[in-house]
């Protein structure tokens, strides 16, 4: 199990890495895996959209060569920090991601989502020392038609919210851009589609975990308004390891891998917003949730199924799920609680998650509460 830790190192030690996005939820996890495999990092975001912020908590900004706060959609300050860091590679975390905000501001969402990606991929094509790119959308940007079976990658894109359709959009703009520009280069640019993820830091606003850990520590009841929702969850790490696997056959020039890959889990971990929250409980007793009919019935469209096929990944990746889904839960469970109760706790939390993931080191199935 040492030859993830070891390809990903040999793939990324000393290597300068472009990284959008990088204080979010997300961005801040990828951010302390790249630093503790030796690159030499760049981040490119906004400030931290929430409060608390796990960009904060856990120190990440130390694990940063270089660190600009401004925004995608301002193309010349985004071209001008690309061309200071003349990265080898660049990962595209970058977005407004949230599905209830796109509806609320259509056109920043449109404008973040697929401009923002338009002026990434304009000012790699003039960034001579890219090899490679690695765009991040999302599972959502599939003509989702509720089926009972897994999307491929060939499958129709599309979306119903101006957030799934926005980032369809990205897709078609990473496409576009590999066979008009990037391909005559020798640049070799893939797409990433992971599902719903969780994990310790994200205080993101209507997200089912950060909604949990919000009402667990205000001591109130989490209201739920779609429970039969199904979702294909998992830990952040596993989609991480998705792009950082990705990333590195790229840099390895492999061109087969110059498309779009699904990253998803299990059909088993493919489970009801009920089922999470049930499964949740065991790690997390204080945790007490009930189903507010009102705001379901007022709320905007949201899909009801969604499932990955990542039987491309499995197979030419050697990807797969490494934590079930109650793993992850457990060391989501125990993130929140831990720092809650300690916020300096943070970044040696996160970077022992880290490590116990990469080295497969045994993680228990039920954490008991403090």
């Amino acid at each position: 199990m040492e030859n993830l830790v070891i390809s990903m190192r040999n793939a990324y030690a000393n290597r300068p890495v472009f990284l959008t996005g990088h204080t979010g939820f997300k961005g801040s996890w990828m951010s302390l895996w790249l630093a503790r495999l030796g690159a030499r990092l760049t981040g490119y975001a906004l400030p931290p959209a929430s409060r608390p912020d796990m960009f904060t908590h856990a120190g990440v900004r130390d694990a940063l060569s270089a660190h600009h706060l401004a925004d995608i959609r301002n193309a010349e300050a985004l071209a001008s920090a690309l061309h200071a860091a003349q990265p080898e590679i660049v990962f595209h975390l970058a977005a407004q991601p949230l599905v209830r905000t796109s509806y609320r501001d259509p056109a920043s969402t449109w404008a973040t989502n697929v401009m923002g990606t338009v002026n990434l991929l304009e000012a790699c094509r003039r960034c001579p020392s890219i090899r490679a790119i690695v765009i991040v959308t999302t599972d959502k940007c599939y003509d989702n038609r509720e089926w009972l079976w897994g999307y491929r990658e060939l499958d129709p894109l599309g979306g119903h919210d101006p957030y799934s359709a926005s980032k369809a959009g990205a897709e078609l703009v990473a496409a576009s851009y590999r066979q008009s520009f990037l391909d005559q280069r020798g640049v070799l640019l893939a797409t990433a589609r992971a599902g719903n993820v969780i994990g310790g830091g994200d205080w993101s606003e209507d997200r089912l975990l950060p909604d949990a850990a919000r009402a667990v520590a205000e001591g109130g009841t989490l209201q739920i308004r779609h429970p039969g929702a199904t979702r294909p969850w998992q830990h952040v790490l596993e989609s991480l390891n998705g792009y950082l696997l990705l990333g590195a056959r790229l840099l390895a020039g492999e061109h087969e891998f110059a498309s779009a890959f699904n990253f998803g889990p299990d059909a088993c971990d493919n489970l009801s917003v009920a089922d999470v929250l049930t499964r949740l409980q065991r790690h997390w007793p204080e945790l007490d949730w009930e189903i507010d009919s009102a705001a379901a019935a007022s709320a905007p469209h949201e899909a009801r199924f969604l499932y990955l096929d990542s039987a491309k990944a499995r197979r030419m990746l050697g990807w797969s799920p490494r934590w079930p889904l109650d793993n992850a839960l457990a060391a989501t469970a125990e993130w929140y609680r831990l720092v809650h109760e300690a916020p300096d706790l943070a970044r040696g939390l996160t970077e022992r998650q880290l490590d116990q993931f990469a080295d497969i080191f045994p993680y228990p199935a039920v954490l008991p509460a403090t």
